[in-house]
């Protein structure tokens, strides 16, 4: 929405103009096409995308006396195995809540069965009464069941944190699957995100877009960079390589792909979440809104603030923000 509002992009219909430019835009997962798509005009291509996914290492789930086979679908079941997972040594369970907060609460007030935005950009729900219960629960997770550090859980950190068992379950990109395939020095499994009132998770990761103080040549130019970016090839290349998901159906379709999934399942874990997945958070004033929602969760989760407070004042917030373009 900044972008657009701001005339720094152009959609691709202005550029892809022929039958073969109008197949490759509907060529790609129509969840990942969510945050690019406005009112019937595309503004931007998925390139390197995400879900969060639950990592969990199998030998401390063996440890603890649970199946190494059947991860928590459920935040009860979540609860429980993470209480068995908790020791001296290691938590159950870590939900970054820095670099991305909002990113991890979208995912879980999802879950929680509400969304935090409207789709049109305009309106934020963070004072909701289902929003605020879920703040609650991801606090509790430390000050009630304490199954996870209590205060913030550190985003660069974490993936490091999980290799060296400090953790038995993290919630992260599936950007991180490639490192952690590469450096876990234990078995591990990768699953979608447990569900409250439904199952979910937010896309993530990087768009290609066209911007408008460019020529025509620039233009076709970009957009012949983008078809090659984003074709199957590519695209499972760039998958095998890092953990993001193929973009296109067509990328899982690929000889190079299909044998990587075949060897190692996990690499389909967040594409076939795209079933339950929604947009990322995006409003007009996205960075501004955000920060207000960002700095509402940390507050709640050091103990600083109430949820029901951190949130009233963050969604105040973001309406003075939204008030200029409703």
């Amino acid at each position: 929405y900044d972008l657009i509002e701001q005339e720094l992009i152009v959609p691709f219909e202005e550029v892809a103009t022929t039958d073969a430019d109008k197949e490759w835009l509907n060529s790609f997962y129509p969840a990942l096409m969510a945050n690019g798509q406005i009112e019937g005009q595309t503004w931007g291509i998925p390139f390197q995308r995400s879900t969060i996914v639950a990592y969990y290492n199998k030998d401390l789930f063996r440890a603890a006396g649970l199946d190494p086979e059947a991860p928590p679908t459920t935040w009860d079941e979540m609860i429980e195995m993470g209480k068995a997972l908790t020791n001296d040594d290691s938590y159950g369970l870590m939900i970054p809540s820095t670099g991305y907060p909002y990113w991890m609460f979208q995912a879980l007030a999802i879950q929680n069965g509400k969304e935090v935005m409207s789709g049109d950009g305009l309106t934020t729900y963070f004072d909701d009464p289902t929003v605020i219960e879920t703040l609650e629960f991801w606090k509790s997770l430390s000050a009630e069941h304490g199954i996870m550090p209590e205060g913030t859980v550190e985003w660069g950190t974490l993936r490091q944190a999980f290799l060296e068992g400090q953790t038995a379950m993290m919630w992260h990109s599936t950007g991180n699957l490639t490192a952690v395939k590469n450096g876990a020095s234990f078995d591990f499994g990768v699953a979608e995100l447990p569900g409250n009132v439904r199952l979910g998770s937010p896309t993530g990761g990087g768009n290609f877009y066209l911007f408008q103080d460019t020529t025509e040549e620039e233009r076709a130019a970009a957009l012949k960079l983008m078809q090659f970016m984003t074709a199957p090839e590519q695209a499972a290349a760039w998958s095998i390589a890092t953990g993001y998901m193929g973009v296109s159906p067509a990328a899982y379709e690929t000889d190079a792909l299909k044998a990587y999934v075949a060897e190692f399942p996990p690499a389909l874990v967040a594409r076939n979440q795209l079933e339950n997945a929604v947009a990322e958070f995006s409003t007009f004033e996205t960075a501004r809104v955000r920060d207000g929602l960002n700095s509402a969760i940390q507050s709640a989760l050091t103990g600083a603030k109430e949820p029901a407070e951190a949130l009233g004042e963050a969604q105040a917030a973001a309406v003075r923000l939204l008030s200029d373009y409703q």
